[in-house]
């Protein structure tokens, strides 16, 4: 990669953290000066404006939330076990860029003021609602799954409960609300949405 390909990466990463932690409308040009140690000029070399940079911040940390969302679903061969792992790396693993989920951060504060950046987190919502529509997708055609549990409003009512209880809990300061949905969702899970396996 060029000096400039990894400046402008090195950028991108240090805003990641700053508008996840304080918003687009909380982190000032002297904020991204200070976070990356260009002038203003050595930042506009690389992005013609704020905005632009955190289209590009927001996507790369919500790649970091995904990698670690999805991290290990690919070993476990059951579906409802994969959903139950992927609720569990939710709760106990935190993603590379601090400040919290980048979704639950971007779509709050970008839904009336900052279209651009309302677009990129109702796609990035899209990819993940795609992701793990596709895993009980995949459970219904292997029998795993109850027939007639439709993908969407499942992998709907998972991502909502996570996110609201995440809102809770960093409002409250404790991990008690995360706690509680996981083990709602766990025991929703088991008793309503797996398949029973016939014994041989």
């Amino acid at each position: 990669m060029s000096k400039g390909g990894k400046t402008r990466q090195r950028i991108v990463a240090e805003a990641a953290t700053l508008f996840n932690q304080h918003g687009f409308e909380g982190s000032s040009m002297a904020d991204l000066m200070e976070a990356t140690g260009l002038e203003k000029g050595g930042i506009y070399r690389h992005f013609s404006t704020k905005e632009e940079l955190a289209a590009e911040a927001f996507d790369y940390a919500w790649q970091a939330a995904t990698d670690v969302g999805m991290h290990d679903l690919d070993s476990i061969p059951n579906s409802i076990d994969k959903l139950k792992r992927f609720m569990a790396n939710f709760i106990e693993r935190r993603p590379s860029v601090p400040g919290g989920c980048p979704l639950l951060n971007t779509a709050i504060e970008a839904d009336d003021g900052n279209p651009v950046l309302r677009e990129r987190a109702r796609k990035a919502l899209q990819q993940w609602q795609d992701r793990l529509s596709e895993i009980v997708r995949t459970g219904l055609k292997r029998k795993e799954i109850r027939s007639g549990v439709d993908p969407r409003k499942l992998v709907t009512f998972i991502i909502g409960s996570l996110e609201g209880a995440l809102m809770i809990s960093r409002l409250e300061r404790n991990r008690n609300a995360l706690l509680e949905a996981q083990s709602r969702l766990e025991s929703y899970l088991e008793s309503e949405i797996r398949l029973p396996q016939r014994k041989k």
